[in-house]
């Protein structure tokens, strides 16, 4: 296009300033809408799953091939505080861990259940999961090779357990033997999921490997860290586990598919929402163009009877409505941007979240994600939109027959 076609176009648009500026006004509220409520919804998405990764599964795992799906106690890391230990340097992390999982019958004076008794190191574990923090009564492990246990407060409600309670340990060792312990509570965890809360014990790890036969194996090594360095984590943990047979490194979407089905779901479905927005939109701005068109048809007909193209003017018709959606794009990315930005600084908190995150160990303020990932999908959607609903009026200024055209008032 030439500057020509660039210079009319602008001139045409601000005919009729009140109805550009409307136009245009339309395109930055819904551009700065798109853009923090996909900012809060990453960002919601964000605190989801680092609450989810830290409550039990962390960033990443290092486990045999097949343990995952078929979690048997033969299928353990040989050596696993050695090669956590070479993990924690090739990453340089602190919070990595080795874990070992059981299941087992525990019984009190009045009830036995089934559970899933785990074994972790407590220093490391507190670099990793929350649970150390979320001990509702009494105290976390004190140490690795310490005979105790912290369980959860529905199981200790359905044990009727109270920390400073004794509850006796019965399952299977990894060789076959008899695994049996009495091991005193120290205290109950309250994670607020009732699944974790009625089914997991924690005990020191070396007091697990004594009970279960063990050895100086584990089940999986957990990485916890930071989720944008997860990309360094697995290539300087992948090279070092490569020569080790049958070792895998699964990431969070591996260990939990579940959540990450939801988020899916979730995004796809707020999605109808901002396309309802999108289509009011490009409607706004097709009744611009088209009532542009049909106010100029007398002039058009002029055009046409001295010899200029229908695609010269239609060529104009469209950078028109290029460039007021482009002026609405750009406004509103940077005000878009620039409240996002700010609340990612100060956070946003609904009414009765304080509570609920002081309870759960949760992080009291949601922070949206200001990324590009947030800035550009919402407002480009809408400027593609936008310049797609001019096509009909050109459509419609195709059809027009000059003679006609000249007649109309």
């Amino acid at each position: 296009m030439t500057s020509t076609t660039y210079t009319l176009a602008w001139r045409n648009i601000w005919r009729h300033p009140r109805r550009t500026l409307l136009t245009i006004g339309a395109m930055v509220f819904a551009d700065i809408l798109l853009v923090f409520m996909l900012g809060l919804q990453l960002g919601q998405y964000r605190m989801m799953i680092d609450n989810s990764l830290a409550l039990v599964s962390g960033q990443m795992q290092v486990q045999t091939t097949g343990y995952l799906d078929d979690p048997q106690m033969y299928r353990s890391i040989p050596e696993a505080d050695q090669l956590a230990v070479q993990i924690r340097k090739a990453i340089n992390l602190e919070a990595v861990s080795p874990r070992a999982y059981g299941f087992a019958l525990v019984s009190s004076e009045k009830r036995t259940l089934g559970v899933q008794i785990s074994g972790v190191e407590p220093y490391y574990e507190q670099l990793i999961s929350t649970i150390p923090g979320l001990i509702s009564s009494g105290r976390y492990l004190s140490s690795a090779d310490a005979n105790e246990a912290v369980i959860g407060s529905t199981l200790a409600r359905n044990l009727k357990l109270a920390a400073g309670d004794e509850l006796t340990l019965l399952g299977s060792g990894r060789d076959g033997s008899m695994a049996a312990a009495v091991l005193p509570v120290v205290g109950i965890f309250n994670t607020g999921n009732r699944d974790i809360d009625r089914q997991i014990i924690a005990i020191p790890l070396d007091s697990f490997r004594q009970i279960f036969s063990m050895g100086n194996d584990a089940h999986s090594i957990i990485i916890g860290g930071q989720r944008d360095r997860e990309e360094q984590y697995k290539k300087a943990i992948s090279t070092l586990i490569k020569d080790r047979d049958k070792l895998v490194l699964l990431d969070w979407e591996t260990l939990l598919p579940g959540l990450k089905q939801v988020i899916e779901a979730d995004f796809f479905s707020a999605w109808f929402m901002y396309a309802v927005l999108i289509i009011l939109v490009a409607f706004s701005m097709l009744n611009t163009i088209l009532m542009s068109v049909l106010e100029r048809t007398h002039e058009f007909g002029i055009l046409l009877a001295l010899g200029v193209r229908h695609s010269k003017l239609g060529r104009i018709i469209l950078t028109e409505s290029t460039l007021i959606a482009l002026t609405g794009m750009i406004i509103g990315i940077v005000a878009g941007s620039l409240l996002t930005f700010y609340f990612s600084k100060t956070g946003i908190s609904y009414p009765g979240m304080e509570e609920m995150s002081a309870r759960f160990n949760l992080p009291p303020l949601i922070l949206p994600e200001v990324s590009l990932r947030t800035v550009i999908p919402g407002p480009l959607a809408v400027f593609l939109a936008s310049v797609l609903s001019s096509l009909y009026p050109v459509w419609h200024m195709r059809k027009l027959n000059p003679v006609q055209a000249m007649q109309a008032a």
